[in-house]
């Protein structure tokens, strides 16, 4: 058998699309290798939304021609799309492959041949076809499945690539997606999130037209899963029908991710993101109304061209007032060929490094607030198949996304156990099943 490495970067779509493409692997015959060994190829599904991803893709490269000078190197999607010249020109590379393109790897690459240069497939992704139905067992090493319901965006936030990268907004059809959550219920997984580059978007293509809670209502009603979880919506997609099937869909985990970006309407508006931090505000609080033990999760991003220090104060207080439970923060990264790259008005990395520390701390105290709401409770957590390095106790999240340890013998991994937040310590929450 022949060997394959495969390192993924960036988001849970190009998780889901890796796990597909590990399994046509290993159906072509390859064995699989970690990235760290030699093997006789390798595949780096690649990340374009920050310069640190696209520099960590460059690192995989080069590690991969230091482990085995003769392999064929691989790279793919985001970044292979917006980059290929670049790519090309790190010796070692055989295969560069765009965002549609990759899903047929197996078609393009034969370890037999030789290639004097670099083999380079990729169309304009804003001309991709309707994205390939993935259809595929398991995840390796992960008890959480990651079901892609779409790919593409058509927002075109000014900072953003990935409408370049992954082209329009493109549905994969409700009966592909039903069986694929059939597909994970058949392998044992208990939760099944549904992740899309736009989510919210799913089905506005469609014929005739769906929209999310749609999809929502019928994987409940033809194959239910013990946990449901959403990834990532934008705040004018969160409807109060959305809201009421939560609040009455024990499956259906309390959980939304919510971007905010920016607590300025000023930058809100450069970013051309359509909305103003007061709706903001009351969708946050109307969700925690209607699903009181909702945890929210907020992407920020910190030194957009124009963020003077009032407007990052407008971001601080805001985020500062709403009872969120965790942060994700982002410093500006300005990607080539978006129109915020050549705004002016730039923020100088010392002055994004100090409010990227402010809201850190803010993080921290968030975190913290949310855990102590929940101690001494007990919650469905789900166990999975991994332990703490520090402490060895079994990792797992709650149905409210709350990170614990959990102080039981591996007998109950992949399992969703009733468990008593009993204590904090360091951080992290330990949990002890009832």
């Amino acid at each position: 058998m022949k060997t394959v490495a495969l390192a993924t970067l960036g988001c849970k779509v190009n998780q889901c699309e890796s796990a597909y493409l590990e399994e046509k692997l290993c159906k072509g015959n390859f064995h699989i290798r970690p990235f760290t060994e030699e093997a006789d190829l390798y595949c780096i599904n690649t990340c374009a939304v920050t310069s640190r991803a696209a520099m960590q893709s460059r690192q995989l490269i080069r590690r991969a021609a230091r482990l085995n000078s003769e392999a064929k190197i691989v790279v793919m999607g985001c970044y292979s799309q917006i980059a290929a010249e670049e790519i090309s020109a790190i010796p070692g590379v055989t295969h560069i492959l765009g965002t549609s393109e990759k899903l047929a790897l197996l078609d393009y690459i034969s370890i037999g041949d030789e290639y004097t240069s670099t083999s380079i497939h990729l169309e304009n992704a804003r001309n991709a076809p309707a994205p390939t139905p993935l259809v595929f067992a398991a995840f390796s090493h992960r008890t959480r499945a990651f079901l892609k319901t779409q790919d593409g965006c058509d927002a075109f936030c000014s900072y953003c690539i990935v409408p370049y990268a992954r082209g329009r907004s493109r549905s994969i059809p409700l009966e592909s997606i039903l069986e694929q959550v059939k597909k994970f219920l058949d392998n044992g997984y208990q939760e099944i999130v549904l992740t899309g580059i736009h989510l919210g978007q799913w089905g506005f293509d469609l014929k005739p037209q769906q929209e999310l809670i749609g999809l929502l209502r019928a994987i409940l009603g033809h194959y239910p899963p013990p946990r449901l979880r959403l990834s990532s919506l934008e705040p004018g997609e969160i409807s109060a029908d959305l809201l009421a099937l939560i609040a009455s869909e024990p499956k259906i985990c309390p959980h939304l991710h919510i971007p905010l970006q920016s607590g300025d309407a000023a930058i809100l508006n450069r970013m051309n993101r359509h909305y103003h931090p007061n709706f903001y505000r009351q969708i946050v609080l109307e969700a925690i109304h209607r699903i009181p033990d909702l945890a929210v999760g907020v992407d920020v991003m910190v030194g957009f061209p124009g963020e003077t220090e009032e407007r990052f104060q407008n971001t601080y207080r805001l985020i500062e007032s709403l009872p969120i439970a965790y942060l994700h923060i982002f410093p500006f990264s300005p990607r080539p060929g978006t129109p915020a790259a050549a705004m002016e008005e730039q923020i100088s990395p010392a002055v994004i490094r100090q409010r990227c520390q402010l809201l850190r701390e803010l993080d921290k105290s968030k975190r913290l607030t949310f855990q102590n709401r929940f101690l001494g409770k007990v919650r469905p957590v789900l166990v999975e198949n991994r332990q703490d390095k520090a402490t060895g106790l079994l990792c797992g999240f709650s149905d409210n996304y709350l990170p614990v340890l959990v102080q039981a013998d591996t007998a109950i991994e992949n399992m969703i156990v009733m468990a008593k937040l009993d204590t904090i310590e360091a951080t992290k929450m330990i949990a002890i099943p009832v």
